[in-house]
């Protein structure tokens, strides 16, 4: 049972295998560590889980690689304004250090709250700025690099096909639409090294060949990815917003510096939006985080449950009316696992077929999902939730676990429910509370969760 991928890059589905025995060198996209990342940057972080869980589940390896921006990312694509850490850090009073370890610490609390199994190795644009250098250097000596008065420039008329990524011809942007020019020799041409300003000592900047100054955003997944898993990666992941800008730079540099393909696959998500807008840590209206959903009640597996039920390619569209659906039926589960016997049930087999097959099919969750319920609800056995649930990532055997003094309270609760006392009822509920849990009333029953 083949794994098949959409790859950007052809924009066909493809069977996939390793380049090189069983080991898949994955490397995905990072956050830029300067706010708090929203619920649609997690979108892309549950997609590329999902694919690697289910690379897992069809007995290959996954040295997977993720960087951690913390220099470089400036606020406009068009490689000019403030190091978006740098500003940040401005504004807080603190060091970019500071700033960049702070929201480090945040992302990588956050994607444990979601499941989201985490990366072989971390690594920061910081610790790689020789190798970001030398990178520079190699392409400084293939002729497509040229100076300006603030930075070390890639000359994308030097190469041929640029931009064959992106989702329409890049080339043809009219360069008052797609950036300033500037001292820019191509609209498309982008940012190595930048310069230091001559009055201005930043709080991260490195000596170079060319002065001192820090390395452009799109170098460092480079030379990193390259560092850790080589010239030429299986699979690199990211947005679909990386797929017109950021993803083809990479391509550019590395391609250019090795003569070899950089990934033979690439892949991306779609956007997650709410109220037709895109989601964006600009926009107070849409930049809702994994606190945001906390504060309103939600856990973060509800929010992994809810990305479950569209296609990654597919735009998926945020409510809160949505997401308690989606908790709803995260509880549903729950409630039908504590009633499914423990031992192998003869159907258990199909229904595993039934869920590889999907997943094998570019990723194919919704249908996955579809293929669970149907089996929670048609004589499966626990043994295959929780198989199943190395793909979900809903801690379902962990959410189903509760306390012996809780059950306890959760059955009181029940036995006033049906002698119509309400109030000594909700009395349980908000005793359930102040321990830490919560109850609530699906088509199966009561179901407690941890909150």
């Amino acid at each position: 049972m083949a794994v098949t991928l959409y790859n950007t890059l052809s924009r066909n589905k493809e069977k996939f295998t390793p380049q090189i025995g069983t080991t898949v060198r994955l490397y995905t996209c990072g956050p830029t560590v300067y706010k708090s990342q929203h619920i649609g940057n997690y979108r892309t972080f549950i997609f590329e889980d999902i694919l690697k869980r289910t690379l897992m589940l069809n007995g290959l390896d996954v040295n997977h690689i993720m960087n951690i921006t913390d220099v470089g990312h400036l606020v406009s694509d068009a490689d000019d304004g403030e190091d978006k850490v740098a500003k940040e850090a401005a504004r807080q009073g603190k060091s970019a250090i500071e700033v960049a370890s702070h929201f480090e610490t945040e992302f990588k609390e956050d994607i444990e709250a979601l499941n989201i199994l985490p990366p072989k190795q971390f690594t920061r644009a910081t610790e790689h700025i020789q190798e970001q250098i030398d990178l520079i250097q190699n392409l400084e000596k293939k002729g497509v690099t040229y100076k300006t008065s603030d930075g070390i420039y890639f000359d994308t008329s030097k190469i041929q096909n640029y931009g064959r990524l992106a989702p329409h011809d890049v080339n043809a942007s009219d360069a008052g639409h797609r950036i300033e020019m500037g001292e820019k020799k191509n609209p498309t041409d982008f940012a190595l090294w930048k310069f230091s300003p001559k009055d201005e000592k930043r709080d991260m900047e490195w000596d170079s060949p060319w002065g001192i100054g820090f390395p452009g955003w799109h170098i460092e997944c480079s030379a990193m990815a390259m560092k850790y898993l080589g010239e030429t990666l299986d699979i690199h992941c990211g947005g679909i917003d990386h797929a017109e800008i950021h993803h083809p730079n990479e391509m550019a540099q590395s391609e250019t510096a090795t003569g070899q393909p950089f990934a033979r696959f690439w892949c991306h998500a779609e956007f997650l939006t709410f109220r037709d807008i895109k989601m964006a840590k600009s926009s107070p209206d849409t930049n809702i985080t994994i606190a945001t959903l906390r504060e309103k009640g939600f856990d973060p597996l509800d929010y992994r449950y809810f990305t479950l039920g569209t296609h990654y390619r597919k735009k998926l569209s945020f409510s809160w009316e949505a997401l308690k659906g989606a908790r709803n039926a995260r509880l549903n589960m729950l409630a039908l696992f504590r009633k499914m016997p423990e031992a192998k049930s003869k159907s258990d087999e199909t229904h595993k077929e039934d869920v590889k097959k999907a997943l094998n099919d570019d990723l194919n969750m919704p249908l996955a999902l579809a293929h669970v319920w149907g089996a929670l609800k048609n004589s499966a056995s626990q043994d295959f939730v929780l198989w199943a649930d190395h793909i979900l990532g809903l801690r379902v055997k962990k959410e189903s676990t509760i306390p012996s003094n809780i059950d306890k309270l959760a059955q009181t609760r029940e036995e006033y429910r049906a002698t119509k006392d309400f109030k000594k009822s909700d009395e349980v509920r908000d005793e359930l509370k102040k321990l830490g849990f919560g109850i609530e009333d699906t088509e199966h029953g009561p179901v407690v969760h941890k909150i």
